[in-house]
Order: C-alpha cells, then structure tokens, then sequence
C-alpha cells in the first residue's frame, strides 16, 4: 500500500471527496490496513467501542443486532467504500450492533482524533455522515428497520397496524326493525348504502339487511314489500371492537363469509366497516377501478378510468405487497379494460364470422406487468369451412384489429414496435395455421423461429373461444415432446443473455450513451430468469406462463429448481421489486418509467442482495450449459 493508493481510494468516495488535496493527503498518510477472513466478528454489539472508522477497501460486512439469542436482525450489508464503527467511535462508551466479514476483506482504519477534526472543521463532511449514518441507525427499533427494508415487503403493513375505529368513519346508518322492506330499501337508495342496521325499541342493534339481502331473499323471491324488514335481516350481528387492528376484521369476514362488520367502542355502536372500506385503506381499490371499467361503454370514456391504474401500484407498494402480488393485480386490470375494449369492438362490428379467441404474450401473458407495457396480442380464430367463409372472417378481423390497437393507444399501451399485434396479419390466424407456426419454430429451430418461440409460446388467452387457446396450448405440448435439440438451441439462447456481474463480483454497466452507469433490471436482471422458468416449464410440457408459477410447479420435477427454486423465486421476487421502485421514483418526478438504474444509488443492502441474485442466475445458467449442452448443437 502507498500513501497515493489510499489517497487516490478515499477522493473516489463520499464523504471524503469534499476534502481538499492537502486533507487527503493528511488523511491517507495515517491510515491503518487490516485485513479481517471471512466470518471475522469486527465489532460485537454491547462490546467495547469501535476504536477507528473502518472503511471498506475490499470485501463486505454485515451488520446486525441480536434481540435475544436466538433471533439475527440484519440492519445492513455494507461493501466497497462503505463505512461502519462511526457512531460508537464518536460516542466512545459501546458497539451498537454485530459487524462480521461475510467474505475476506480489506478495510482502511482513520483514527478517532482525525475523524473528530473533520466532523468539527468540515460542514459537508459532518453533514453526509448525520444524513446517511446517525439519522438512519441511532434508537432505530426493530419495528422501524423491517419496514423500511425492500427484503421485509411481505405483507400487507396496514391491515396490521391501522385500528378499525380509524377507519369506520362513517356513521352506521339505521332504521326500527318494524319499518317495511320498501321503507327500508328507499333509506338504502337516498343515502346510497348498502348496509342498514336494524333497532330496536331501546334503539341497539337488533340485525343487519344489506343490498344482497334485498336481491336474495326479496326480488329473487317475490316477496311482498310491505313486510317487516325484520323478516329478511341476518342475525346475529358480527361486530368488531374499534381497537382491533383491521387485519383481525378482515379475517371475521372472511370466516364468517360477510361483507359488513358493526363497529363498536366501548359497547356503543361506533359505525360501520365494509369490505371496501379495507380495499379503500391507503387509496384507489383496485376492485374500484373494476367496476368502474365495467360500468365505461366507450373507449372515450375507458381513458379516465385507464389513467387510474398506475395509482394502484403506489398503493400496493404502501401496503407492502410482494412484487408477485402487485403484477398480478395489474395484469387482471389490464386484462377487465381489454375485455372490455373487446366487448366495444364486438359492438362496433357485430357477431364475428367464426369464434375467435383473442390471446396475450409476453410480459401481459406471463402476468408480470407493472406500469402500462408495449401491446403484444394476437387472434387466433376457427378454421373456416370455406374459402368464403375464410374471406369473410380475414375482412372482420382486419377491420376489429385495427379499431382495437387504436382503442389501447388511447388507454396508454403503446404499439410494439415489432409488431407483434393482432393488427399485423401474420398475427390474427386461424388455429390450424397457429399449430403450423409453432411446428415449425420447434421443428427447425433457426434463431429467428427461436426468437419467436421465446415471445409467443409465454401466450394466455383473455376473450373469446377459449377452447381455441387450449387446443393450440395442448397441440404446442404434444409437438415439444423429445425435440431435445429445439431445448438445447433455446439454451443456447438464453445463455446470451446473462446477468451484468463481473468476474470480480462488480457490477457490468453501460458505459456510454443515454443510460451511462446504468444497468437494465428488465432484459439482464428479471429477463435471465424468465427464460430459465420458460425452458424448463415447456420442456416439461407445463402449461403455467407465469414465471412464479412455473417455478413452483417445477420445484418436484426438474433437479435444478428442486435444489434452488425458493432461492430463484426470492431473487425474481427482489429485482422485480427493486424496478418497481425505481419506475415509481422516476413517476414522481414526472419522468418516463424505464428498466435502467445506476447501481451506486442502491443501499449497501440492496447491492448486495442484487450482487447475490445475478451471481445465482449465473451459476444456474453454468448447470444449463451442462445439462444441455448448447455448445454441442450446430445452428
């Protein structure tokens, strides 16, 4: 080590990049080297305070504190040009955390008195380590820290931790139990509830009629209005204590397989919660914005309804919902506004010659899709008993297509510039061309035939005939059977495309043009293990097209996901998750959501977890390139 090596390391990093040439120069001069092995325990918490300000030069640490001994709280993982040892260094009486070498590494020691005179002389010094050290950790709870990670994002934090009372508001509207079912019902219609609660002569709550009791047991039934609406409420009354957390209501609901729960505080009835209520808890429902796509009967006025959909993302990412859970809740919004679209389109041209059934892929058929994507779509339709009949449905089609690409440019989902849309003609087929396509794509695997089995064979229906998807899917099984050398070629493929981790574990970056610095999560992080869940799933003959789905199915029927699928999920899991965030930043800032992030913006944590999922995706990819053996099959 040379004092220009230290000096030329420390101007490359925050904070000491805000110190002039003569400052470093001081600095690198009584620098320490230490070198701690793997599993070396640095600090141990409670125990004797950091004596110097360790800065990683190679390598990484863990951070962590022990509530109890048998229970590990990872605060952060932090690696080169990353710090720790600041806080008990400064205050001098205890380690407040566990910090253990997770590989060999190499850290610079600056003295306590060195880094004292700069937290007391330099304002932009003192500054960064006050934003990024003391406000992040010093009294931080073990509550705090598990829901400010990306990692801890499995449930739905809200329903945990919101009281009933806060969020039953709304006064429980409610009648004498003598009043008729025709009084009762226009009491539910003026105020447009629908619930009532039901009295009686000491004004408690004698029962509950709700819209579905006036449609079940009064119009189904015939029933004389003029009755007591007495004879229709439901009793006992299911109620829940105003301090019970929503997450116990939710759960009464189900159970007991109701939609309005009585409120009560302190044995006084408080008002009333509706399962739309809980769905309503931290902004748009999703189920909101359903009905309100259903209720549209033009694709004018689908536009308002389609703006709302990215909302439901911030919410979901507010209640803590798994990157699975928020692109499958899109894809099925997605997928009522197609239909829908649809439907409009039926309206326009009338009934279609032949039944058809209108198919997605790619992201949209994998339902994976986050903010609003590329169209990718096509027709797949009855096989004509005539030529005329043939004539007749390639003229319908054409003109339906056309009116529903236009329609979804309108509700945000931009055309694929590949064209892969069943505007393009290639793309809306009968089913007996569809089977001829994919034959052949099996049968002689040339890159392009590759190219369009990785997008297409990922189809999901969403409208239409849907035996027509089912026939072609069983027909794709059917013809993959034994074609080990198609198998073998798409391995090849897939093993082009590989996660952005260098031999040193450093990331792979662009290094020129508009995304300079930055890596695409999409197409080198989530893409690789796409393709992975893809060729073993139809190689398997699975019908899943999901990749989750696939992974899970797989976990008892191929021996790479039997011995790494819960890791491969969990890494599918973090990426998705980590570019779902990163495309809301960019949305709040009134930009464009792309796939490109500059890794030196991530937390050491997140660094560090990314690092470990493309160095997993790899070493799946190597146990590929054997299995199969790409290398042995000539295009």
């Amino acid at each position: 080590m040379t004092v220009k090596e230290v000096k030329d390391f420390l101007s490359s990093i925050q904070p000491f990049q805000e110190l002039d040439d003569a400052a470093l120069g001081n600095i690198a001069g009584g620098v320490i080297v230490e070198f701690y092995p793997k599993d070396t325990l640095i600090l141990q918490q409670d125990g004797p305070p950091s004596d110097f300000l360790r800065i990683i030069k190679k390598g990484g640490v863990k951070v962590f504190i022990k509530p109890d001994i048998n229970e590990e709280v990872i605060i952060d993982y932090r690696s080169e040009g990353d710090s720790f040892g600041l806080l008990s260094l400064i205050r001098g009486d205890k380690s407040r955390a566990n910090v253990t070498a997770v590989e060999d590494t190499i850290c610079y020691l600056v003295t306590k008195e060195t880094i004292q005179l700069l937290l007391d002389s330099n304002a932009a010094f003192s500054e960064y380590f006050l934003k990024s050290f003391l406000n992040k950790y010093i009294d931080k709870t073990f509550s705090e820290m598990h829901s400010k990670s990306l990692l801890y994002g499995g449930g739905d934090k809200l329903l945990f931790t919101t009281p009933v009372g806060e969020l039953a508001s709304r006064t429980a509207v409610t009648v004498p139990q003598e009043v008729s079912i025709k009084d009762a019902a226009e009491v539910m219609s003026k105020r447009k509830i629908s619930s009532l609660v039901l009295v009686d002569q000491d004004n408690l709550p004698a029962g509950i009629v709700t819209d579905r009791d006036l449609r079940d047991k009064v119009v189904s039934k015939g029933r004389n209005v003029a009755d007591p609406i007495s004879s229709i409420m439901s009793v006992p009354l299911m109620t829940t204590e105003a301090r019970d957390y929503c997450f116990e209501a939710l759960l009464k609901m189900i159970r007991h397989n109701i939609h309005h729960l009585l409120v009560v505080d302190e044995g006084k009835l408080k008002g009333i919660l509706t399962n739309h209520d809980l769905m309503m808890l931290q902004g748009t429902s999703p189920i909101s914005i359903v009905r309100d796509i259903e209720t549209r009967q033009s694709v004018e006025d689908l536009v308002p309804v389609s703006k709302k959909i990215n909302r439901i993302v911030h919410l979901l990412l507010k209640e803590g919902a798994r990157a699975g859970n928020i692109t499958r809740i899109i894809s099925e919004i997605n997928d009522r506004l197609l239909r829908k679209v649809l439907e409009i389109a039926e309206r326009k041209f009338g009934e279609p010659p032949v039944n058809y059934c209108f198919i997605v892929f790619g992201s949209e058929g994998r339902k994976e899709q986050t903010f609003k994507t590329d169209q990718d779509n096509a027709i797949i339709y009855e096989d004509p008993k005539s030529a005329a009949e043939g004539i007749k449905a390639e003229e319908y089609f054409e003109g339906f297509s056309a009116f529903v690409k236009e329609a979804l440019v309108l509700c945000g989902f931009p055309n694929c510039p590949a064209g892969y849309m069943a505007s393009n003609p290639k793309w809306r087929q009968p089913l007996i061309i569809w089977k001829d396509y994919f034959a052949k794509w099996i049968h002689t695997p040339t890159p392009d035939s590759l190219l369009l089995s990785l997008i297409f064979f990922d189809f999901r229906p969403v409208h239409g005939d849907i035996s027509l998807s089912e026939k072609l899917r069983s027909h794709l099984k059917k013809t993959m059977k034994d074609q080990n050398i198609f198998f073998a070629r798409m391995a090849g493929t897939i093993m082009n495309n590989r996660p952005p981790l260098g031999f040193f574990k450093s990331f792979i970056v662009e290094k020129s043009g508009e995304h300079k610095d930055e890596l695409n999560l999409k197409f080198r992080g989530i893409g690789p293990i796409v393709d992975i869940a893809r060729l073993f799933a139809l190689e398997k003959g699975l019908s899943e097209t999901s990749t989750i789905d696939r992974l899970r199915a797989l976990k008892d029927k191929h021996p790479i996901i039997m011995e790494l699928g819960e890791e491969i999920e969990q890494a599918f899991e973090f990426i998705s998750l980590l570019r779902v965030h990163h495309q809301i930043g960019l949305m709040e800032r009134s930009l464009e959501p792309d796939n490109f992030i500059n890794p030196n913006n991530l937390s050491g944590l997140e660094k560090k977890s990314l690092k470990e999922s493309f160095q997993l995706v790899l070493n799946i990819q190597e146990a590929i390139s054997e299995l199969y053996r790409p290398g042995m099959v000539s295009m």
